[in-house]
């Protein structure tokens, strides 16, 4: 009899279990919701966290939360033996799964919350399982890998009442509120247009799909890590990192940084969704002939623009870089002032003056940056003790107290709009270069005309409304096994 079967058995068991702990008055931990709902404070003053994807940044993740002295690391689960080595040196005591469902299934009233650091292609599917079971949930960015997941995940936040957090850390910190701050203080006037950039990709896109397989680790579970997606042979180099550049699994530059990034010009100026998007992409040259197109894999550079408009109405140009391609250094900047952080950045221009900061709102500038330690403002938002750091803390008190009792600053309401504006651009990057063909002499021949459409994006129906074949890209469908 397989495990999933075996509910009823399951079932008696945890209801034997808890009325044993409650008698046992404090020999084992026990989830708060087991003794009194997702608000109550169990006897351990601990949130109970289940972490699924617990290698690289998810084993980073865990301590974080272990650090925040409030939080018990209860369960692992990792598809790959060899990234969970780690954590499960950290914290022994946590039971290890592979498979997140069997996790869920039979542990579910063991743990109060889960942590999903997956690929950014199963993130909807393990955090919507939690959510329904009532566990507060923090995901790492991007939230999804669709629009459509974005969308329900934010739906669901809601609906199941639980406390949720994505993993740009950058909310957390000093430097947006200081922002803010400024922007409200009338320090730059009206913003029309702003400027995000990255150094990514730094890992290979532009590429075809590798021609040979290979044999799968022993240590991993390629069935599981694919997850949603569709079915390939498992290939080298492509686990643990490089999988960002690849459409299947990944989200590219956007992805990646784009949370981190775009976040403060989205705070600072209350954006929420796009309503026009445009891009043009790098090329990667077969021979001087012929440029290549590989459908699969994310471009090497594009510089993707997007319109929205304000918390007041007002229309703001969005301009997202990556690859190399930066803006110019506005006038303001002095000549060996670094631009940024160098490799990556944010500037919003306003009517009266610009302010500019670095990856995670850190380091924010009023231009010139002579003005910046000249200029006081009144202090309108709290600060999150620990800042960046305290991203980690200020989920775990939140969860502990019960959804709707304390603030984070990247809730899925916020979250959810904030990924989703950073996959539409992606729709854009992706139908700039659909593939087409023609007819010449009878035979067909293979071009690519890069597209130049300004695609219209209607938020409500979550579809281009002037580009059909852009709308493949905004929800995927599922192998079996998997839903949402």
């Amino acid at each position: 009899m397989k495990n999933y079967e075996k509910k009823n058995i399951r079932d008696s068991r945890r209801n034997f279990m808890k009325k044993s702990a409650i008698a046992a008055g404090g020999f084992m931990i026990v989830p708060r919701h087991v003794l009194g709902g997702p608000s109550f404070t169990a006897p351990s003053d601990k949130l109970l966290v289940a972490g699924i994807g617990v290698g690289g940044k998810g084993q980073s993740d865990l301590q974080s939360f272990y650090e925040s002295g409030k939080a018990e690391i209860a369960f692992l689960c990792d598809v790959d033996d060899r990234r969970a080595k780690a954590s499960r040196k950290n914290f022994p005591k946590a039971k290890y799964y592979k498979d997140y469902r069997e996790m869920l299934d039979k542990e579910a009233d063991n743990f109060d919350a889960v942590s999903v650091s997956t690929p950014d292609h199963n993130h909807a599917v393990q955090t919507m399982a939690a959510m329904e079971l009532g566990k507060h949930v923090y995901v790492q960015k991007p939230l999804t890998h669709d629009i459509y997941e974005a969308r329900k995940l934010t739906e669901a936040a809601s609906k199941y009442k639980v406390v949720t957090q994505m993993g740009n850390q950058g909310a957390s910190g000093d430097g947006v509120r200081l922002m803010k701050e400024w922007y409200d203080a009338g320090e730059i006037g009206e913003v029309e247009e702003v400027y995000v950039w990255t150094n990514r990709p730094v890992w290979p896109q532009g590429i075809p799909w590798p021609q040979s397989s290979s044999a799968v680790p022993a240590e991993l579970d390629w069935k599981l890590w694919l997850g949603t997606a569709p079915y390939k042979e498992y290939v080298d180099g492509l686990v643990p990192f490089n999988w960002r550049g690849w459409w299947d699994y990944g989200t590219g530059a956007l992805g990646d940084m784009g949370c981190h990034l775009i976040e403060p010009p989205f705070s600072v100026l209350g954006l929420k969704y796009p309503k026009e998007v445009e891009c043009s992409v790098g090329s990667v040259y077969v021979d001087e002939f012929q440029r290549g197109y590989f459908p699969e894999s994310c471009p090497p550079s594009s510089h993707v623009i997007m319109k929205f408009d304000d918390k007041n109405d007002k229309e703001v140009k969005l301009h997202w870089m990556d690859g190399g391609i930066k803006p110019m250094r506005p006038e303001e900047l002095g000549p060996d002032e670094t631009f940024g952080d160098g490799g990556n950045g944010a500037l919003i221009i306003g009517s009266k003056g610009k302010m500019m900061c670095g990856t995670y709102g850190l380091n924010p500038q009023l231009l010139p940056t002579t003005r910046t330690n000249n200029v006081s403002v009144p202090k309108k938002y709290e600060r999150v003790p620990g800042g960046m750091s305290g991203h980690y803390a200020q989920w775990v008190e939140a969860a502990i107290a019960g959804y709707g009792n304390k603030e984070v600053s990247s809730p899925f309401e916020i979250a959810g709009p904030l990924t989703e504006a950073l996959l539409v651009a992606n729709l854009a990057i992706r139908g700039y270069d659909i593939q087409k063909t023609r007819m010449n002499g009878g035979e067909e021949q293979v071009y690519y005309p890069g597209r130049d459409v300004k695609m219209l994006w209607d938020a409500n129906n979550m579809r281009v409304t002037n580009f059909e074949e852009a709308n493949q890209f905004v929800k995927r469908d599922y192998p079996e096994g998997f839903s949402l």
